[in-house]
């Protein structure tokens, strides 16, 4: 972990160098992805140069993620700012439309992102993601809500290397050890809705991924055939969240 952990900060350091940036933003979740990123980035550019946001939605947001959120900031003398978006979310009732539930909960994400922006294009930051590299490879995050950022620090890290990187730097063991969720709606979870385990997504994405196994090879070591080819049909689908959006092309 000290080798991970030495690269990651020598990686944010460049990134900031080359850019010409000396201050960072970050949504703040009381999660541990969250808690992590917002870590590295104090130790590679000094806590007094990183500000976080913390987002909550009243009645969905739990005061438990809040207060571990604010606690973390207090605790590493991190600079905060608490805002409620509820006001801004509803806004979107005006539309002419009803809205899905999807449509709902990405607006939430994205709300998230035009206040990070804000800030940033308001005090010469760079916007920091938080996303892990399992959620990269499966496509779960927002297209324009949090994947809407200008470096993901944990983004080469599975979620299993996420946690072990975060108790070696000695992160909260509350925090390391709750369920993951994006409190996008009343009782959701991530790997409820990812049908999985992060142990069991990381290890089939591991042999995929890495090691290029077939499907068939990895449904052979054991893994349940349905949870493996959900996972490859969502890498798939997913890919255009990966990608810069298609140019269509004009000129040979």
């Amino acid at each position: 972990m000290k080798q991970i952990y030495g690269a990651l900060i020598n990686g944010i350091k460049e990134y900031f160098k080359k850019n010409k940036f000396g201050k960072a933003v970050i949504g703040l979740s009381g999660g541990i992805d969250s808690a992590l990123s917002a870590k590295l980035v104090a130790d590679a550019i000094g806590k007094e140069n990183v500000t976080t946001l913390i987002m909550p939605v009243k009645g969905l947001s739990s005061e438990e993620n809040i207060m571990d959120a604010v606690e973390l900031c207090t605790l590493n003398g991190v600079d905060y700012s608490l805002i409620y978006i509820d006001e801004f979310i509803k806004e979107f009732e005006k539309v002419d439309w009803e809205q899905s539930k999807v449509a709902k909960m990405n607006t939430i994400s994205r709300v998230r992102a035009v206040i990070l922006y804000s800030y940033a294009n308001s005090n010469n930051a760079l916007v920091i993601g938080t996303s892990n590299k399992t959620e990269i490879l499966l496509g779960y995050f927002t297209k324009y809500g949090d994947g809407a950022v200008d470096i993901e620090v944990i983004g080469d890290l599975f979620k299993t290397e996420v946690k072990e990187l975060a108790k070696f730097l000695g992160i909260s063991e509350k925090i390391i050890n709750k369920v993951p969720t994006a409190e996008l709606y009343p009782g959701q979870t991530d790997e409820g809705e990812l049908g999985a385990s992060y142990d069991k997504l990381d290890a089939i994405l591991r042999l995929y991924i890495e090691e290029k196994n077939s499907i068939n090879t990895i449904i052979k070591k054991g893994f349940n055939k349905k949870i493996v080819e959900n996972i490859i049909e969502r890498i798939k689908l997913n890919e255009h969240k990966r990608t810069m959006p298609m140019v269509l092309k004009v000129k040979g």
